[in-house]
């Protein structure tokens, strides 16, 4: 161990005995009365000491002002470094920032909020490229396409549900059930319109949430098309930030978690303040020669009198 490194574990002694001036630095630092005991010290290098003393702060628990004072070489007097509040060991500290697209909640959303989407966000991806092969999200996969191109569809004799079995996958019978006609009955026109007026009410264009929503429905990419006559004005959200997620939504809804809301909105400039108070208005000490009610003459009693 060199001799340097010996020193700088040893304390100097007028610094470790400069417990007056570095309570006086903390004390004027802080605010009266939240200055405690001393707590220790701690030799930082050569002739240069930190003193601790406890806080007594209300929601510092914990907590030590941390006075460091230092000597120059072959000085006598003890100088102030610096003041600052330090967590001790058992010190009550703030949790860790957590960034807000991950504070974020289902439900935490209002109206007139915006959600700005990530660039690089792995729930959206790009929309029609031009090129023949799918999507890799894509349901259609290479192996269905070319079993369904390959599959011959069976005409089957009589109306489906009197059928004694289900029909086999490719059959015109199988695409007669996914229309929904093995279904003993459907809904009529009366209730669809009952249904597409109840979403309308619900998550629709006049709702508070769509008013202040930069942009519709039917332009963003978490909107999940639905099929049938419904599927023209309503989709199924499928966001999970927004307030309407796995539910059927109109096309004219919109809430601030559309998919391309990347740019908020620019703050509101405050109003001109009636009363300017960064403006300095000069005073003169003494009045002007020509502020008084008479004007100064040629003569010079009236000037001295200040009449005439």
């Amino acid at each position: 161990m060199s001799a340097a490194t010996t020193r700088s574990r040893t304390p100097d002694r007028l610094c470790a005995e400069a417990v007056d001036l570095a309570r006086s630095a903390a004390e004027e630092a802080a605010a009266p009365g939240v200055v405690g005991e001393h707590a220790g010290l701690v030799s930082e290098g050569d002739r240069v000491v930190t003193h601790f003393f406890e806080c007594k702060e209300l929601g510092y628990r914990g907590w030590r002002w941390a006075v460091t004072v230092a000597r120059a070489s072959r000085a006598k007097f003890v100088t102030l470094d610096e003041v600052v509040l330090l967590p001790g060991p058992d010190a009550l500290l703030a949790p860790e920032w957590v960034p807000w697209s991950e504070r974020l909640r289902p439900g935490d959303m209002g109206p007139g909020d915006l959600l700005p989407t990530d660039a690089e966000d792995l729930r959206l991806e790009p929309g029609y490229t031009g090129e023949d092969e799918p999507g890799p999200n894509s349901p259609v996969s290479e192996e269905m396409a070319e079993l369904a191109e390959a599959e011959d569809a069976e005409v089957t004799v009589g109306a489906p549900a009197n059928l004694p079995m289900a029909p086999s996958r490719g059959s015109i019978t199988s695409v007669a059930e996914e229309l929904g006609m093995r279904r003993a009955r459907v809904l009529s026109r009366y209730g669809l319109h009952v249904a597409a007026d109840r979403w309308e009410e619900s998550y629709g264009a006049k709702t508070p949430m769509a008013q202040a929503a930069p942009a519709s429905c039917v332009s963003c990419g978490f909107l999940t098309p639905i099929g049938g006559s419904l599927g023209q004005a309503f989709g199924v959200c499928a966001n999970e930030f927004s307030p309407a997620d796995g539910r059927v939504v109109s096309l004219t809804y919109g809430c601030g978690g559309h998919s391309e809301a990347a740019v908020m909105p620019k703050p509101l400039r405050p109003a001109p303040p009636v009363i300017d108070e960064t403006r300095v208005d000069p005073f003169p000490l003494r009045p002007a020669p020509d502020s008084g009610s008479v004007s100064l003459g040629a003569d010079g009693d009236s000037a001295e009198l200040g009449h005439s």
